[in-house]
């Protein structure tokens, strides 16, 4: 019987950048792919789709926890390692936390990133200003009625927590 060898971070990471490679060579968008891994398994795949899609979340990283999401039945990846080409940007980092994998391995830095025209910086920036002074205007009203739904979820029996 022959064993079939561990894969490794690198390997996995090679599968991302190559996803990322695939990607742009094929114009579905930007240089980025994603791998999610349970087991020594590739349960999700994704690369960068924003400009093939015109949707603005259709990050790698977005793509691959939606895919594994999918195949495992679940929306919580715990258990899982995201493997992505480059350092997640704000948005993805937020889709990772709220997807729970256990770990993170990236090739690239965001700085790389900027160097190639994928600059995030100025979201960074925006998510330390206080809410008045961002970019774009944000208005809050409504509130109690808003909050009203959260009572009613508290409430509800059949409410699945995440």
């Amino acid at each position: 019987m022959q064993l079939t060898p561990q894969k490794t971070d690198d390997d996995f990471l090679r599968e991302a950048i190559q996803l990322a490679r695939d990607g742009m060579m094929t114009g579905q968008g930007g240089p980025f792919g994603a791998v999610i891994v349970k087991n020594g398994e590739i349960v999700g795949k994704g690369s960068n789709q924003v400009t093939s899609t015109n949707d603005p979340t259709a990050h790698a990283e977005v793509v691959a926890i939606r895919d594994a999401c999918q195949r495992l039945g679940t929306f919580q990846l715990e258990g899982c390692t995201l493997y992505a080409s480059c350092e997640p940007c704000p948005m993805c980092l937020g889709a990772i936390y709220w997807s729970r994998p256990d770990r993170i391995v990236y090739g690239s830095f965001h700085s790389d990133a900027a160097g190639a025209g994928f600059d995030d910086q100025f979201i960074y920036e925006e998510i330390e200003k206080p809410r008045d002074e961002r970019h774009i205007p944000m208005q809050q009203t409504l509130r109690n009625e808003a909050n009203a739904v959260f009572r009613e979820w508290v409430a509800l029996d059949k409410r699945i927590l995440y």
